[in-house]
């Protein structure tokens, strides 16, 4: 290639980078593999012939996947050597890898419907995601995985079935989570049990990943009561200490990011419903967190000193 010609290849690739990262991203669970791959298929797109291709929109995203469904294989093979409970890297400024024609914060980045999408097989996850979050015909979807349209159908119909549940139904406002999520940091900071209990749903749930470098509970905890007792008893200890925190967006939804006392960032995710918290996923992984501290989160809400030091 000439190098007059890598102009008009950037020119023609940036305008879908953020739709590829969410593609990317949605299919790994990982931003860093995420990255890779977005970068990947820049290489593809900057060698490749592009005079014959007519929709570069279609070609990158059928380049993306395929590269996601390699990646997918070794990655099978991680997780199942994981040490502890999985969970997505978590996503600030999910607004900004909105899926084609969505009107408000993509709720198809939750943490729930991403666990959903980690159950389905690598063709069933590709198929919905492509035809359901983006909007791409099911002939183009043939193409893209090497199926015939009859079986994409019946791909994205088998996944849509099994993660119709974890696709959030009750919408909460941005300015609404925030103030959960400072309600929630201040009183899990306090180890309050009351006040933990008056935010927690009673069927509430939390999770948390650890990845074996951070200590985190290696089962679900379930229900408010125990969840409540968990932080009052966490507040005590040098863990629950943070030297500053900020509430913002994750994965669309309420959150806080934390510096512990080692200077590793700690990632808290809300999922709300009916006005109560009904699930908590806890990020310590450091390799999972490597994005969030380079990214300075947006607060969502102003911070009372006492959540932050």
């Amino acid at each position: 290639m000439s190098a007059s010609a890598i102009p008009d290849a950037v020119a023609d690739f940036e305008p879908h980078r953020r739709h590829l990262q969410g593609l990317a991203y949605r299919m790994l669970g990982s931003w860093a593999e995420a990255e890779d791959i977005v970068q990947d298929a820049w290489l593809r797109w900057r060698d490749a012939d592009r005079g014959r291709v007519e929709t570069p929109r279609a070609f990158l995203s059928r380049t993306v996947t395929r590269l996601c469904l390699d990646q997918l294989k070794s990655a099978r093979a991680r997780r199942e050597e994981y040490v502890g409970p999985w969970l997505p890297e978590p996503l600030p400024d999910a607004g900004s890898y909105e899926a084609a024609g969505a009107g408000e914060i993509a709720h198809d980045l939750s943490v729930a419907l991403m666990l959903a999408l980690e159950r389905l097989s690598a063709l069933e996850r590709a198929a919905f995601l492509l035809h359901d979050v983006f909007d791409m015909p099911f002939v183009e979807i043939a193409a893209t995985l090497g199926r015939n349209e009859a079986a994409c159908r019946q791909l994205a119909a088998r996944a849509r079935s099994r993660v119709r549940d974890a696709r959030p139904r009750f919408a909460v406002t941005e300015q609404e989570g925030a103030r959960i999520a400072d309600a929630f940091w201040l009183a899990s900071r306090a180890g309050d049990v009351d006040a933990l209990r008056s935010l927690l749903a009673h069927d509430a749930v939390l999770h948390a990943d650890g990845g074996g470098k951070k200590l985190a509970v290696f089962r679900p905890i379930l229900g408010s009561d125990k969840i409540a007792r968990f932080f009052a008893g966490l507040a005590k200890k040098p863990s629950g200490q943070f030297l500053d925190a900020v509430v913002t967006q994750l994965n669309g939804m309420p959150g806080v990011l934390a510096t512990e006392l080692d200077g590793l960032p700690r990632s808290t995710t809300l999922e709300v419903r009916d006005g109560r918290i009904a699930a908590i996923y806890i990020v310590r992984n450091p390799d999972k967190l490597r994005h969030v501290a380079a990214l300075p989160p947006q607060p969502t809400a102003p911070q009372d000193d006492s959540a932050t030091h």
